[in-house]
C-alpha cells in the first residue's frame, strides 16, 4: 500500500490524494484550488489513464472540481460518492465548466487585442458531462466492496449535503489495514445539516485541519445578530447585500432570513423582499 499527497497537504483547497493498493490506483477527492496559490499540486505519481477509481467526500468544486480534467485526460473509470454528492456534483461540475470556458473566451478577447497566444479552458462541458456519467451514488453506512481487497463506506461528515468520511479497508498479503479520510468536518448543532457521526477506530487518519489550531467559541445567535443589522439598515433605507457561497451558505441564510421572517422579528417593514442572485445557489 502507497499513499501520496499530492494537493491540500499545505494549504485548504485543491484536496488530492492517492493510495496505490491490491494493485488498484484511485485517487480520494481531485478539487481545484481556488483562492491565492501558495503551493503547486504535485503530479498524479502515474498517468490519468491509469486510474481506477476516484473516492470522492463531498461536491464543493476544491474537492471536486478537477473530475473533468481527470476524464477530459483519459479517465473512464468509476467516482464513489454519496447519491446526495452525485446530486449536486450533475449540477456544480457543468457550472464550473462554464465558468472555465467563459474565462478562456474572455482572456483570449483581450489577449487577441495584444496579440498573445489562444487560452485553452481547463475543460469544458463535454468533459464536465463525461466525468458525471463516471458517478455512482452510494449510501451512507453501507460496506462497498469496490474490488478484491478494497472496501469502502461513506459516514455523514455533517459539512454539506451528501459530505463524507470515507472509511476504507485494504486487504493484502491476508493483512487488513483500515484508512479513514475525514473530508470537511462539519460543526454541531448548525440548521440543515445533521451533526457529524464519528468513527472510532481506524489504522491510520487523514484529517482536515482547516480550524484545528483554534476554538470558535461561544457559539453566537446568528438568528437575533442578522435580524438586528436588517432592522438597521431597512430603518435608513438602505440595502442589506449579503456576499455568500453559492452551495450550502446561501441556503443557510435563506433559512436564516425564512425564520426572522416567521418570528416577525424586524419591525415596520412588512413582507421585505428577498432576491438570491445566483443560478447556482
Amino acid at each position: 500500500m502507497k499513499l501520496t499527497f499530492n494537493g491540500a497537504a499545505h494549504e485548504v483547497t485543491g484536496s488530492c490524494h492517492c493510495l496505490e493498493a491490491c494493485n488498484k490506483k484511485i485517487i480520494v477527492d481531485c478539487g481545484m484550488e481556488q483562492g491565492r496559490d501558495i503551493y503547486v499540486n504535485e503530479e498524479l505519481p502515474f498517468p490519468i489513464s491509469q486510474i481506477d477509481y476516484v473516492f470522492l467526500t463531498h461536491a464543493h468544486i476544491d474537492h471536486s472540481g478537477m473530475l473533468p480534467y481527470l476524464y477530459k485526460n483519459g479517465f473512464r473509470g468509476s467516482i464513489f460518492a454519496t447519491k446526495a454528492t452525485t446530486q449536486l456534483c450533475r449540477i456544480m461540475l457543468k457550472d464550473s465548466a462554464h465558468i472555465q470556458e467563459s474565462e478562456a473566451e474572455w482572456k483570449n478577447r483581450k489577449g487577441q487585442r495584444a496579440g498573445r497566444a489562444e487560452v485553452v479552458p481547463l475543460y469544458d462541458i463535454n468533459d464536465a458531462v463525461g466525468a458525471i456519467g463516471c458517478l455512482i451514488g452510494c449510501d451512507y453506512d453501507k460496506k462497498i466492496n469496490v474490488a478484491d481487497g478494497v472496501c469502502i463506506r461513506f459516514v455523514d461528515a455533517g459539512h454539506l449535503l451528501g459530505s463524507s468520511s470515507i472509511e476504507i479497508w485494504i486487504t493484502e498479503d491476508g493483512v487488513e489495514k483500515k484508512i479513514v479520510f475525514s473530508g470537511d468536518i462539519g460543526n454541531t448543532n448548525q440548521p440543515l445539516i445533521r451533526d457529524p457521526q464519528y468513527l472510532d477506530s481506524a489504522d491510520y487518519v487523514i484529517m482536515e485541519s482547516t480550524y484545528g489550531d483554534r476554538s470558535h467559541g461561544e457559539k453566537p445567535d446568528y438568528v437575533q445578530l442578522l435580524a438586528k443589522i436588517i432592522q438597521e439598515t431597512l430603518d435608513r433605507g438602505g440595502n442589506l447585500v449579503i456576499p455568500s457561497f453559492a452551495v450550502g451558505r446561501t441556503q443557510e441564510m435563506l433559512y436564516f432570513i425564512r425564520e426572522i421572517k416567521a418570528e416577525h422579528l424586524v419591525h415596520g417593514h412588512g413582507e421585505f423582499p428577498v432576491y438570491v442572485d445566483s443560478p447556482l445557489a
